[in-house]
């Protein structure tokens, strides 16, 4: 069985004695399913549905109580989740979707693989844009837009939206995106296959 994503409900039960799909268990493949479907919801429409995010949570939560009961583990991985990124939400470095995607993920999993997945996605959302900046040739521009946010942060003493002219300009907002869900499933399947 693939190590990662493992709790211990699945590990002992009867639920993966057997059973399970392309060597994952079942509780491993349904969370990349449902990973794979926000990114893709998030990739054609910039959003991912709120039912959807809570069909994901209810279901990590279900999995976690039925047979393990920890509660206090699943409250403090979704509430980590929250606390590590509500603050890049909020000056707008990342949506209120990729926030609500990873207290889903907080439901499926404990603090440490949350942060394994976390510290994943972000060197993956890195690397696309990196990769996106020098297939641009605009990492100057941005670089430069980077520097005056900071210092204009530093100067007013004031958190601002980043990016705020650029939501103007739809097309050219999306263009410069990152769908941050694509990193996330990503980095969750490197995760359930022991990589992270």
């Amino acid at each position: 069985m693939a190590s990662g994503i493992s709790p211990k409900y699945f590990v002992e039960s009867r639920i993966t004695d057997g059973g399970g799909f392309v060597g994952l268990n079942y509780y491993q493949a349904l969370l990349l399913l449902l990973l794979l479907m926000a990114a893709l919801a998030d990739l054609k429409t910039d959003r991912i549905p709120n039912g959807f995010v809570a069909l994901g949570v209810c279901t990590g939560v279900a999995g976690n109580l039925l047979y393990d009961s920890d509660i206090r583990r699943l409250v403090t991985s979704m509430l980590l989740a929250f606390l590590l990124l509500y603050p890049l939400f909020k000056i707008g470095a990342i949506g209120a979707g990729d926030v609500k995607v990873m207290m889903m993920v907080g439901s499926f999993t404990g603090t440490r693989e949350l942060i394994g997945i976390l510290i994943g996605a972000f060197l993956i959302g890195a690397v696309c844009a990196l990769i996106k900046l020098v297939a641009e040739h605009n990492g100057r521009e941005r670089l430069e837009y980077f520097l005056s946010y900071m210092a204009d942060v530093v100067r007013t003493r004031q958190w601002k939206l980043y990016g705020e002219h650029m939501i103007q300009d739809y097309e050219n907002y999306r263009r410069n995106k990152i769908h941050f869900t694509v990193p996330i499933l990503f980095s969750a399947a490197l995760c359930v296959g022991g990589v992270i």
